[in-house]
């Protein structure tokens, strides 16, 4: 079968949207397409659907989007290891949707070996569904001092025997340094896998940097396979990172002003993006050192270690910042990690999160978590004020309290006596319209768009329509040793 690896110059030069561009692409000609990642590194996952006995699992919210450009439903098998990063030095490590305990980043460097064979089978079970399987690499190869163990980047495309193409972000600068010196730092067998070159996020005249692309291959002797401008739609996708939160979306006059505290550890974050989306909503997230602003609400975001997140919560000063807003009227919203933090304590007496240890919590719901018991995966779908919800359920902890008798949802969630104060455990709560709708127009505000699903989806084919008009799209089919008259048969 088919395959083709996008590996990159660094992280966040748009590995992610070329690939789902071209899994959107391949699959509008017609092609059976499938996403990979062999491993990825991210806070902001997804839940699989459940799978015979075996309940939904996790994997990078990248490769659910992936799957959504490939129009068919993501699972385990597309990423078959996350790590979520729990502090500077440690990660719980997913392995096949499944959590594995924490890791400190010098003995996973040890425990990667174990897992290349892991990976290959899952990538193996996907090859043997499609015409075509596109590999997304993670950080860069170039990064030599990693390259012992790699199942991310080179390690695994030798092992799966897979072409890769390297990926150039000329917004950056340094383009052609960027490319020339990964052909300089790899070894001869490394270099020789790959194929050809892309550049990612070029603005103005492509023809200003014909010389540039001929230097590049003058260099390295890889193929130019085309340059992509900068791509207005991906904006319109969920990002995976959380460096796009510092880039803030303009602001206009609006009816709702949503305040979003960026913890240390914020997970999930594109649970927000159909809220941002709405003219009547000035979204705003609030970065590290920053008080919150005066607003109508504060949403609690999910967090990866929800009792580090407290405490950073706090030393940011905007436990006093929400106690103020709170005083004067102002709604609260916890999702996931923030529900927890609304409540009277949090323990974890099993070092889930760390060492074990408990705190006290904000307060402002008559609750309590124990960070107890297997983490939470599963689809949920119910009503919020009225207006039908699809969501997903992905935690570890236990919450009880007398306030989860007044629930926000029909499927859980607690809201306060007053009903100022709410949380709830479920991602995706925006997503689809009725709900929105419903949670707006406590506020005055009006939705005005549909589901966010449509939005991401037309975004898929404006990105791939993009793509098909300045990537060589015949010599990456022909690199990835996809079948050509196969293809033009259909």
């Amino acid at each position: 079968m088919a395959a083709l690896m996008l590996q990159g110059c660094g992280s966040d030069v748009g590995k992610s949207v070329l690939v789902a561009g071209l899994c959107r692409l391949f699959t509008n000609r017609g092609l059976t397409v499938r996403p990979f990642k062999p491993q990825n590194m991210s806070n902001n996952a997804a839940v699989t659907a459940p799978n015979g006995k075996q309940g939904g699992g996790e994997i990078g919210r990248a490769q659910a989007l992936q799957a959504i450009a490939c129009r068919t439903p993501p699972t385990v098998d597309m990423n078959p290891v996350l790590l979520k990063p729990q502090s500077d030095t440690g990660a719980q490590l997913i392995v096949r949707g499944r959590m594995e305990g924490t890791w400190q980043a010098a003995a996973y460097q040890d425990r990667k070996a174990s897992l290349l064979p892991i990976v290959v089978e899952s990538f193996r079970r996907l090859e043997a569904q499609a015409d075509l399987v596109i590999v997304e690499g993670a950080g860069s190869p170039a990064e030599t001092n990693l390259r012992a163990n790699d199942i991310a980047n080179m390690g695994f495309a030798h092992a799966a025997d897979i072409p890769v193409v390297l990926i150039g972000d000329i917004d950056r600068g340094h383009v052609i340094a960027s490319l020339v010196g990964a052909h300089e730092v790899l070894d001869a067998a490394d270099r020789g896998r790959i194929k050809g070159f892309l550049i990612n996020k070029f603005r103005g005249d492509p023809a200003l940097f014909d010389e540039g692309r001929a230097e590049i291959v003058r260099r390295t002797g890889w193929a130019d396979l085309g340059m992509a401008p900068w791509l207005p739609a991906a904006a319109r996708l969920p990002a995976e990172d959380a460096v796009v939160l510092e880039r803030p979306l303009g602001s206009a006059p609006a009816k709702l002003t949503i305040a979003v505290p960026m913890l240390s550890r914020i997970a999930n974050f594109d649970d927000f993006d159909p809220l941002r989306a709405e003219p009547d909503v000035d979204f705003r997230f609030t970065p590290p050192g920053q008080p919150l602003p005066v607003c109508d609400l504060v949403i609690l975001p999910g967090t990866k270690a929800t009792l580090a997140d407290l405490a950073f919560l706090r030393a940011q000063g905007w436990d006093i910042d929400l106690a103020a807003h709170v005083r004067r009227g102002g709604r609260v919203l916890g999702i996931c990690g923030g529900f927890q933090m609304l409540g009277r304590r949090i323990i974890d007496p099993d070092g889930i999160e760390g060492p074990p240890g408990e705190a006290i919590g904000l307060g402002l719901l008559d609750l309590e978590t124990a960070l107890t018991g297997d983490k939470v995966l599963k689809p949920v779908r119910g009503q919020l004020l009225g207006g039908a919800f699809e969501g997903y359920e992905m935690h570890v902890g236990r919450t009880t309290g007398p306030a989860l008798s007044r629930p926000l949802l029909s499927s859980g969630g607690a809201v306060s006596p007053d009903g100022r104060i709410a949380g709830c455990y479920v991602h995706g709560l925006f997503a689809k319209a009725p709900a929105r709708a419903a949670f707006l127009a406590q506020f005055g505000a009006t939705t005005h768009a549909g589901d966010h699903s449509a939005v991401v989806d037309a975004a898929l084919d404006e990105i791939a329509d993009a793509l098909s008009q300045c990537f060589d799209v015949e010599a990456l089919l022909g690199i990835a040793r996809v079948r050509l008259h196969d293809l033009e048969a259909r």
